[in-house]
């Protein structure tokens, strides 16, 4: 691969894979809506071409995978404009592609397993998703095994890291290194995965690389799964943090949906919170090699720095 584009490069995925390429000396083109922001994530990077346009653009998105080997999905949009855009998005996509003689790797997540009896999940578990937004993804995933294209699916938990802003975590993270009244989404005592997105940055680009990944799909875990309590511990040894973290339930969560119809959409994905999916990664560690497994005292660590070092150059603006 000489030279990539990632579409959504301006999410905490897709800027954790810009710097992932750009570390293995890969020209990279960061596609996103927000000039201004790929301008201030990447301007010192110069392997690194900044395409601002609309993704819905077909014309836009023709000219900027013009010449590229891969095209890294890791773009999303609000959970109740899922079933529209995310449809019209991979079509374009795979089009894009066919056209291009170009290869795609999807970012993907966990929905499409929907609920498992056994843990870990391997990648040959029976997908019945149970959730309006498992079956989209399960869609997603289906209309690309059925093009022509070479495609690689990859299954992240949860996320969290440098500019992963739209997670179930950032909240926390955000309220906590303010100092202001934090709140959890789920049950504390339910150990769940959270996954650095640099170590699945760093799994994902190994993957894309290689010729015989293609076509399949694979697992990439969290280090391990770890309580909310647990995660908290963590976070007060880091930070110092002192005040109370609020358990943030289903039922506030739907009271909250009646108000705001974001809220409402996630209700339904609130399960996971209770049945969790934690995903095998022995076959990316048979076939690939070990796993980058950052701990989460390290990843936090990291995170909470650059989140710190953003709000400074935000206040000197």
């Amino acid at each position: 691969m000489e030279t990539a584009i990632v579409i959504g490069a301006s999410g905490g995925m897709g800027y954790a894979l810009v710097n992932e390429l750009v570390s293995r000396n890969i020209q990279v083109k960061a596609f996103a809506r927000n000039k201004e922001k790929l301008v201030a994530l990447f301007q010192h990077h110069k392997n690194v071409e900044i395409m601002s346009g609309d993704v819905f653009n077909e014309q836009e998105i023709m000219r900027a995978s013009k010449g590229v080997d891969i095209i890294f999905h890791a773009i999303s949009f609000p959970y109740q404009d899922w079933e529209k855009l995310h449809m019209q998005c991979i079509d374009m996509v795979i089009n894009i592609a066919e056209r291009h003689g170009a290869k795609i790797a999807l970012v993907d997540n966990i929905y499409a397993y929907g609920r498992q009896s056994k843990n870990p999940v391997i990648e040959q578990a029976r997908k019945e998703p149970h959730t309006k937004k498992g079956k989209i993804r399960l869609t997603m995933e289906n209309k690309l095994k059925n093009s022509n294209v070479p495609s690689l699916i990859v299954h992240f938990p949860d996320l969290y890291g440098p500019n992963a802003e739209n997670t179930i975590f950032y909240e926390t993270l955000k309220n906590v290194i303010q100092g202001k009244k934090a709140n959890f989404v789920g049950n504390m005592q339910v150990r769940r995965e959270f996954l650095y997105t640099v170590d699945g940055a760093k799994a994902m680009v190994e993957l894309a690389l290689r010729d015989d990944t293609y076509n399949q799909n694979w697992n990439v875990p969290a280090v391990h799964p770890i309580a909310g309590e647990e995660l908290v511990k963590i976070l007060r040894e880091i930070t110092g943090y002192k005040k109370g973290i609020r358990t943030v339930s289903k039922g506030m969560i739907r009271l909250i949906g009646i108000f705001t119809p974001s809220m409402k959409e996630v209700v339904e994905m609130l399960y996971l919170t209770e049945e969790p999916v934690i995903l095998s990664g022995e076959k990316y560690e048979k076939e690939i090699g070990a796993l980058p497994r950052t701990s989460y005292r390290v990843g936090l660590e990291e995170t909470i720095a650059w989140m710190n070092k953003r709000a400074q150059k935000l206040e000197n603006l």
